[in-house]
């Protein structure tokens, strides 16, 4: 197992995450338990890019409904539990795909668990064709969030789809 990220300095974004994405294999790899290689993968990521929140929700039977439940995170506090269909994250869930949103303000529904993010983007982690999970990340900047990272945080999802 790995306990460093090491990323050279003067790469772009899409080289950033060609560097990342391998050492969170190696960070995980050879633990069995998922909160912890979680909990390592958001720091991963949080530290690398230095992005206002990174963290993951869990999809969890609650009654009789299901709903996001908030995992492993670094950053502000946190909602702790989402409703299916919404805010950005449960809209992610519903329609079981990754949502990119420019300006956290525009996004009908949005919940403001920190008044700091002005950006966002959520990742569905699917096992088995259902989504299981959402990775979420949020920016102080508006626009922060284009295709590269669609394409490189979908990959993150299928790594961590291979460890719950």
């Amino acid at each position: 197992m790995s306990e460093n990220i090491n990323i050279p300095s003067g790469l772009d974004k899409k080289e950033v995450y060609r560097s990342l994405i391998p050492q969170i294999k190696a960070l995980v790899e050879g633990e069995k338990d998922t909160i912890a290689n979680l909990a390592n993968i958001i720091a991963a990521i949080k530290e690398t890019i230095g992005f206002l929140w990174v963290g993951y929700y869990f999809m969890k039977v609650a009654g009789d409904r299901n709903e996001l439940v908030l995992g492993p995170f670094q950053g502000p506090v946190a909602c702790t539990r989402i409703g299916f269909g919404k805010g950005v994250c449960g809209t992610a869930w519903k329609e079981a795909k990754t949502i990119v949103v420019p300006d956290v303000d525009l996004f009908p529904g949005h919940i403001a668990c920190s008044s700091l993010s002005r950006s966002e983007i959520v990742v569905p982690v699917f096992i088995n064709g259902k989504v299981v999970g959402v990775l979420d990340i949020d920016s102080k900047e508006l626009n922060q969030f284009n295709a590269e990272d669609a394409e490189a945080l979908e990959e993150i999802a299928r790594l961590i789809s291979t460890i719950l």
